[in-house]
């Protein structure tokens, strides 16, 4: 394959993950025409289709998909390794993706961000705000932050907070109008607002614990929500009880606001961990950003 090909295969490989040749286009700063003379030069030059495009995506080929497996690592690897080149200077440099939910987006990452983006101007941190326990590899984040007890172990994790307590809170006008459950399994009595984790699809049941006995509970209620601050707010307003954070309400159960139930009941979590792949191939940035993060217990 001639030389000059590589920008080409390049090309490929982001039409193929990105499933339009208007996305890639955009990702590279050209035109969708001028993606469309690439991809029809590499094909003529390779003598087979490698994409079937319609009117709405672009579909891989069989030869698309096997010329997309062969070479999509190796041009994953040459990037890499350039990026690290390129960072071999006196700052660091380069785009940090992250994905995390927005209370430890919140909590931990931004305030940290705040005291370290100023100092290194090279250093472009993009956040992404999901609920799901993504694959950072199969979707090319550099880290993520979750619980502890959620991070895969063949990840290095680098505890950033400490252990999360939760809660369960409603408004006290809620609590006036229908009583206070004396127990976990009164909850299946009243109207609790529940989440949907995109990861499982289904409604996330409230853990509890009782000495090392530890259980589930299955609400149900009017309201199903997918986001931490939509559960604060229909809490607050009085539409049930919800199940979350305590650090997360403590502004509203110390003014009043809320008023937090079954406490000898609520779960403690490992705290939120920042975690990435490969310590070899991580950036200078990546490594910034975990040392001003690492949580030092007092």
């Amino acid at each position: 394959m001639a030389r000059e090909n590589l920008n080409d295969l390049r090309t490929f490989v982001l039409v193929a993950r990105e499933g339009s040749f208007t996305r890639a286009a955009a990702k590279l700063g050209v035109s969708p025409s001028a993606v469309s003379h690439t991809m029809r030069a590499l094909e003529e030059g390779l003598g087979m289709r490698l994409v079937t495009r319609t009117t709405r995506s672009v579909a891989l080929t069989t030869a698309g998909e096997q010329v997309l497996a062969i070479f999509a690592p190796r041009l994953d690897e040459i990037e890499a390794e350039l990026s690290v080149l390129r960072e071999q200077r006196d700052k660091p440099a380069g785009t940090i993706r992250i994905t995390a939910t927005d209370f430890a987006a919140e909590q931990y990452l931004l305030p940290k961000l705040a005291q370290l983006l100023p100092d290194y101007p090279d250093v472009q941190v993009e956040l992404s705000i999901d609920y799901g326990l993504t694959d950072i590899v199969a979707q090319r984040f550099d880290a993520g932050i979750r619980f502890g007890d959620q991070v895969a172990r063949d990840m290095i994790a680098v505890r950033i907070g400490p252990d999360i307590q939760t809660t369960v809170v409603a408004a006290p006008a809620y609590f006036a109008r229908h009583g206070i459950p004396a127990h976990p399994r009164e909850l299946t009595e009243h109207n609790c607002i529940s989440m949907r984790l995109p990861t499982y699809g289904g409604l996330y049941a409230w853990e509890f614990a009782q000495g090392e006995h530890k259980f589930s509970i299955r609400v149900d209620g009017q309201l199903i929500i997918n986001t931490l601050p939509q559960m604060l707010n229909a809490a607050l307003s009085g539409m049930g009880i919800a199940y979350t954070v305590r650090d997360y309400v403590q502004p509203y159960l110390a003014d009043g606001r809320l008023q937090e139930v079954l406490q000898p009941w609520c779960a403690v979590f490992p705290g939120f961990h920042l975690y990435y792949p490969n310590r070899r191939q991580s950036s200078r940035a990546l490594m910034l950003l975990v040392d001003a993060l690492r949580y030092h217990a007092p």
